[in-house]
């Protein structure tokens, strides 16, 4: 990936000063210039976050709030999620999907009570702000410009989190507050993108490097990057959308009927809800797995998978070296009847087949506070 420093089409974070100043190697991402990684680099960066604390600039994501009478009931009509059952101080992870079942973006959705308030990709930000203006005519959406977002994850997140805000103590895995610091407003959901226990805390822009520098200096927190960001999240089998979800993916092929509940089961109401319904009836033609190659080379994305007669069943769609795992991990889609764990499968890798077995998720376990 080319660095992005003399790029002048990039947008930066209010964090980008903090960032050079930590000796940040930035990258071009999702049309920012963002950091992949630190002076201690990706791999001590991943081990540092399991054990210890990573601090995460997420700034560039999207952040929206959505205001009137009967919201919840409205968002619903966009999202397969249970959002009028959703208690206020409560989030809840959604997608929207389209007329096909497909997974046009996946998002986090918090009930402040006066409003719910959205977390959506970067990348698709500006697609998503159009759909929902598009669909939802009668709702007030207000984007949120002026906030930066950041994500402290990992053991000791809540130790250096509640030494500047005691009552983050009391959360517990998914709980969304609203908490004061130092006379500013910070928005927290006890939540991430590790699979670790951590939280992620939206406050104004202005006072995001203040707050930053003094979750710094908490005993434990170290600054991490999108490289680790990236192989946490993949260890965790976590979902990036454009590379393991789209709008080519529906939710039951990606292994999220989950987020489904019964109610919005029976109802439908929300679009692609013919395709995704029968899918769930009827299984689909193909599913997200894990998958565990041989030996110590990665199988990255867009590695072709195949089975023992050579005809291929599927692909990779993200995969490297799980520092945690101690072995290379990866994710992607074959045909169900090739889904079950324990299948083996080959992955072509520079013309040569590898062995690979196709695994359960998430590769490292989960260590939400629950």
């Amino acid at each position: 990936m080319a660095d992005g420093r003399d790029d002048p089409s990039l947008k930066r974070t209010v964090l980008h000063a903090l960032h050079t100043e930590l000796g940040a190697k930035m990258v071009p991402f999702a049309g920012y210039e963002m950091p992949v990684q630190f002076p201690m680099g990706v791999l001590r960066e991943h081990l540092h976050t399991r054990a210890a604390a990573g601090l995460f600039d997420v700034s560039h994501m999207g952040q929206l709030l959505l205001r009137g009478n009967g919201v919840a009931q409205a968002l619903e009509s966009l999202v397969p999620a249970n959002l009028q059952g959703l208690a206020e101080g409560r989030q809840r992870y959604g997608f929207f999907t389209n007329d096909a079942g497909g997974i046009l973006d996946d998002l986090m959705i918090a009930n402040r009570g006066d409003a719910l308030f959205l977390v959506v990709n970067a990348a698709n930000a500006s697609a998503d702000l159009a759909h929902l203006r598009d669909g939802l005519p009668g709702v007030g959406i207000e984007p949120l410009d002026d906030r930066a977002l950041l994500a402290l994850q990992g053991p000791q997140a809540e130790a250096a989190l509640a030494a500047l805000i005691p009552a983050v103590a009391d959360m517990r895995f998914m709980d969304a507050r609203s908490l004061d610091w130092d006379g500013a407003s910070l928005w927290i959901s006890r939540s991430g993108y590790t699979g670790e226990d951590g939280f992620e805390i939206s406050l104004p822009a202005a006072r995001a490097e203040a707050f930053a520098r003094a979750l710094l200096d908490r005993p434990g927190v170290a600054p991490i990057g999108l490289g680790a960001r990236d192989s946490l999240r993949l260890e965790a089998g976590l979902c990036l959308h454009g590379n393991d979800i789209d709008a080519g993916t529906t939710p039951v092929e990606a292994a999220l009927t989950w987020a489904i509940p019964k109610s919005r089961r029976a109802s439908g109401g929300f679009p692609g809800d013919a395709v995704i319904l029968r899918q769930l009836a009827d299984g689909p033609p193909r599913r997200r797995v894990g998958l565990a190659p041989e030996g110590r080379a990665p199988m990255r994305a867009g590695v072709a998978l195949f089975d023992d007669a050579g005809t291929q069943v599927g692909h990779v769609t993200s995969g490297a070296f799980g520092p945690s795992a101690e072995r290379p991990v990866a994710m992607g889609y074959v045909a169900a009847e090739h889904a079950r764990p324990g299948t083996r499968l080959l992955g072509e890798v520079r013309g040569k087949r590898m062995p690979v077995t196709v695994s359960t998720l998430p590769h490292v376990p989960h260590r939400y506070r629950t």
